[in-house]
């Protein structure tokens, strides 16, 4: 017979060991595609980190997908701290994306120190404001946020392409459904000359020690671990558990806008209903994978990326699949969920004797 028993709170060094343990495990695993595929694994990986850090164009591209990882990460873990389970971040970015095409393609004529804010700002807010409804759903009449979130993001996106076949249509753009460019005023800045990094990653890596900070230092963070460990204690307390609900919400939401106010600002320059390969929802395994922690995002959404980036370059070196990188990051969702179950208990094997024992 197998028994569960619960563990103690576990140490920062056993969470980081398992969220190693869970990534080393999916390469692992992803090594059987790869070897049927007729590739060695040991070329196959060995071009995967040349593609990804071989050169300062790869790293650079590297650093470039890792970017809105990292905030779609955040928006996942400062959900999830609270117990809010926001699996809306992909919506949540088209939403900022469309906002801050609205806002950066003339409708305001100001210089770049004034309409980028207004831009990322504007980003943020529509972001913010997409979560603010199933939070207050959740809130006020108990309905649960996995659904609506979730299918908040097929709305959003079929209204993004109503949007881009309609008022927001590019006339010069040949026919396809796209916006109109950002203006220059209104871009993000690059980071490297002739390079795509953007100040998109500043962004990020900003928010990222932002929330460290909220979730460490303040006690609007104290509340949202109080809520996230046990809401009902936490209103016994005193705590506002609503409202605290609400603004974790409008947060996370508004990390996941500013992920598409980069892809659009800082990247693309305009907005197609092909912005995001699904940054919002590998947004999850980057946070699940991290164990929540701010730091531990920037670190996973490094990984993924270079997975991804890697995974493109050696298709185009083998002919491999480049779905492999997908097959890999699932494969880490997988192993971090396993993980966690050994994490939260210990698992005893206990004999039929002692079963009989026990009765007696």
């Amino acid at each position: 017979m197998i028994r569960f028993e619960p563990r103690g709170p576990s140490s920062v060094s056993r969470m980081l060991g398992v969220s190693i343990a869970a990534a080393l495990a999916a390469l692992l695993l992803a090594a059987i595609p790869m070897a049927f595929a007729g590739l060695s694994v040991f070329e196959g990986y060995s071009l995967m980190v040349k593609g990804a850090f071989g050169s300062l164009f790869a790293f650079t591209e590297m650093l470039t997908r890792a970017t809105p990882l990292i905030l779609t990460g955040l928006a996942a873990a400062v959900a999830f701290r609270a117990k809010l389970w926001n699996i809306g971040a992909e919506g949540q970015l088209y939403a900022g994306a469309l906002a801050a095409v609205a806002v950066g393609t003339g409708v305001i004529s100001a210089p770049p120190y004034i309409l980028i804010p207004l831009v990322v700002l504007a980003g943020a807010l529509a972001g913010g404001l997409v979560m603010l409804g199933p939070t207050l759903l959740k809130t006020r009449l108990g309905v649960d946020e996995v659904v609506t979130t979730l299918l908040l993001n097929f709305i959003i996106l079929l209204f993004v392409q109503m949007m881009l076949e309609g008022p927001m249509k590019d006339p010069m753009g040949m026919g396809w459904p796209q916006s109109e460019p950002i203006l220059d005023a209104a871009a993000l800045p690059k980071l490297m000359d002739r390079m795509r990094i953007h100040w998109g990653l500043v962004i990020a890596l900003v928010s990222s020690l932002g929330v460290y900070f909220l979730l460490k230092r303040t006690i609007w963070g104290f509340e949202i671990r109080a809520v996230g460990e046990n809401a009902a204690a936490a209103r016994h307390a005193g705590i506002p558990v609503t409202a605290t609900f609400i603004r974790v919400g409008l947060l996370s939401g508004a990390l996941a806008g500013l992920a598409g106010v980069g892809e659009v600002a800082g990247l693309k320059g305009y907005l197609t209903a092909d912005l995001s390969p699904g940054f919002g929802y590998s947004g999850i395994v980057v946070a699940m994978l991290a164990g929540l922690s701010p730091a531990g995002v920037v670190l996973a959404a490094l990984f993924i990326a270079s997975i991804f980036v890697g995974a493109d370059s050696m298709s185009r070196a083998t002919g491999v699949s480049n779905y492999l990188a997908d097959l890999i990051v699932a494969m880490a969702l997988l192993c971090v969920l396993v993980s966690g179950l050994f994490l939260r208990f210990k698992i005893r094997f206990v004999g039929s004797q002692t079963n009989k024992e026990a009765a007696e």
